[in-house]
């Protein structure tokens, strides 16, 4: 079984708290965008996991695909597969690539195994991997909040549309992005603001994010002016960072040098 896991951005992406449990509150609106891996799992003699494409780092144990695998196996008599995974999206740039093939492999693994797990049973899962999992399970427009695990649908179709996703290699760890963050009151909630006018969204659609990233990184914030001066209707920072885009009206060509990705698609 083949299948496609894309990505994803936020569109406005509001912490609000730091909880008990180390987590945070937050709300983000979160849109499907259709640049894909490519995932394969088939059914074998012995577990293999294997990769192709972009290099992933780190111990292929803590791959999501592989703890998607083990997680199911954990309850259910799964035999063992071999997963393929061909990387093509960029990692650790905020587009929630790895949580997209983890969301996908057990949606994959559901239907190869004949699970008849629900959709509320998978996304209970996927939040066992990581808090953007969910929102790929069910992979259309999403608002979520408290840790981003609670998702509500959002009838928001940016059709016509075209993104320009942007990555300078500026490397943003989770603990800088969290470690800077300020609780503002009076953000305005995303769910809102989308149902405004795109261009109303420049001056009230915020990544929380952006404040605690962009003061030790300038050349981001410098990105972002160069998104609108170059005719994006709205221009943000994904995630925690580092990826940066703007979505335009018009299709826009790459103008970028030096970059460690640069990418126009079609919303």
């Amino acid at each position: 079984m083949i299948c496609f896991p894309g990505c994803k951005i936020n569109l406005g992406l509001n912490v609000l708290a730091k909880r008990e449990d180390g987590y945070h509150t937050i709300q983000s609106v979160l849109y499907p965008i259709a640049w894909q891996d490519i995932l394969e799992v088939i059914k074998s003699d012995i577990f293999q996991f294997s990769s192709s494409g972009l290099d992933i780092p780190g111990d292929q144990k803590n791959n999501l695909c592989v703890q998607a695998y083990e997680l199911l196996r954990a309850d259910y008599d799964l035999t063992p597969v071999k997963i393929h995974l061909h990387k093509i999206i960029p990692m650790g740039g905020g587009l929630g690539g790895g949580s997209s093939d983890g969301a996908y492999t057990l949606l994959l693994l559901n239907d190869l195994f004949e699970l008849n797990l629900s959709e509320d049973q998978l996304c209970t899962y996927a939040a066992r991997l990581g808090s953007d999992c969910p929102f790929f399970i069910r992979n259309h427009t999403q608002y979520a909040t408290e840790t981003g695990t609670t998702l509500t649908n959002i009838a928001l179709d940016l059709k016509g549309y075209y993104i320009k996703l942007l990555n300078i290699g500026v490397h943003v760890s989770t603990a800088e992005a969290y470690g800077n963050i300020q609780f503002l009151e009076g953000l305005k909630d995303p769910k809102e603001v989308v149902n405004l006018p795109m261009e109303d969204w420049r001056d009230n659609l915020t990544n929380s994010f952006e404040a605690s990233v962009f003061p030790n990184h300038p050349e981001l914030a410098e990105i972002k002016e160069e998104l609108y001066k170059e005719g994006a209707v709205y221009a943000a920072m994904t995630g925690s960072g580092s990826t940066m885009f703007g979505i335009y009206k018009e299709e826009p060509k790459l103008s970028f040098d030096h970059v460690s990705f640069e990418k126009v698609l079609a919303l």
